[in-house]
């Protein structure tokens, strides 16, 4: 049997995939924001998001596993929204930051979880998020 090729990703490719897809990355801002003050950090995320899921279209993952990612990825906004509205003081704080403190153990719990397979899922792509940041030039 003949080993699959895999074809090496330009990043005009991956730019064009990503926007395929998460086509509403640029509102995730919006869907996480509870009060208007909420929409910077919300854009910072998305910043701090962004590059990671270039490299996952950049990945030979199926598309349903790229797309479980950016779910969780959206989720994951969502949580440290919630947490910037639970603990104000965080705000002071640099959003790179507090993403990397948020995967760095694997993964907030889901506040609106509802299985633990949903939480295994989250946490996978935390994780990986995780190895992504500690892989960037600081």
């Amino acid at each position: 049997m003949a080993k699959a090729r895999t074809v090496p990703h330009s990043p005009t490719a991956d730019h064009l995939n990503l926007a395929a897809v998460c086509r509403d990355l640029d509102e995730w801002p919006r869907s996480w924001m509870g009060f208007p003050e909420d929409i910077s950090p919300g854009e910072q995320i998305v910043a701090t998001f962004r590059p990671f899921l270039v490299h996952l279209v950049g990945l030979p993952l199926s598309q349903n596993t790229v797309r479980t990612h950016v779910d969780n990825l959206w989720r994951l906004g969502g949580e440290l929204i919630r947490d910037l509205h639970d603990t104000p003081s965080l705000r002071k704080r640099p959003i790179a930051a507090l993403v990397f403190e948020a995967v760095e153990e694997g993964g907030p719990l889901l506040y609106h979880g509802d299985s633990e397979a949903e939480q295994r899922s989250f946490d996978s792509t935390c994780r990986k998020l995780r190895r992504f940041l500690e892989q960037q030039p600081h």
